[in-house]
């Protein structure tokens, strides 16, 4: 009879050795083929390796491009209106609404839509502008009145001077109001502060290429 011992070896009969188990003949044959699969990769320009290799994901892309409209754009009723925020260090346009009355008369719509604009820029970006990338540095809070007595009749007033606000936030506030209802759609804006002089400013191609490092052109407007 055939006794296995605690190794899992059998003896035979007549020789008094014992057999080897299959596990450790097929382990011998598998060390034999590792130098022939070394030889065989680096033939082929690859290099064996020893431990697995993680290189990570694949690196994310800020598309600045959003793959839907906004759900919370679509269901408001208003005034369509276009904002420029910021993505990629660049001023991309986004579609937002702006509540305005009925029956507002010219003047007071065009403040009502400036303020709107202003707001729609200061609000956070939605969920899906913010994952495609999306930013806005215009302080919140900023309000803006009309023309005064001696001013060009197209005048928006900030409650913050133009040049005490950040290059990006200018930037932002002249390529949107100026592309609105609350100017004279000639692709400028003339914009003052609570005092002094006010100043028309031009939305370009190069400000909203560089609005970071690119001022909008200017000129001091006067009353006709």
């Amino acid at each position: 009879m055939t006794v296995r011992d605690e190794r899992g070896r059998g003896d035979v009969p007549g020789t008094g050795r014992g057999v080897r188990g299959p596990g450790r003949g097929a382990r011998r044959r598998a060390l034999l083929a590792l130098p022939a699969l070394a030889l065989l990769l680096a033939g082929c320009g690859i290099r064996p390796t020893e431990v697995p290799t993680d290189f990570g994901g694949a690196p994310s892309r800020v598309p600045c491009s959003l793959t839907q409209p906004d759900q919370a754009t679509q269901t408001s009723r208003g005034v369509p209106v276009q904002v420029f925020l910021l993505c990629g260090s660049s001023l991309v346009t986004v579609d937002r609404v702006v509540r305005v009355p009925e029956g507002t008369a010219d003047a007071r719509r065009r403040v009502i839509v400036a303020q709107g604009l202003l707001e729609q820029l200061a609000a956070p970006p939605s969920p899906s502008e913010k994952a495609a990338g999306y930013t806005t540095h215009v302080p919140h809070g900023l309000s803006v009145t009309g023309p005064r007595p001696k001013d060009p009749g197209d005048t928006l007033r900030l409650g913050t001077a133009p040049a005490a606000l950040s290059a990006y936030a200018l930037a932002q506030i002249v390529c949107t109001l100026s592309d609105s209802a609350a100017a004279e759609g000639d692709g400028s804006v003339v914009l003052g502060g609570p005092a002094g002089v006010v100043r028309r400013y031009e939305c370009t191609d190069e400000l909203r290429s560089r609005p970071g490092t690119t001022e909008p052109p200017s000129t001091e407007a006067t009353a006709d």
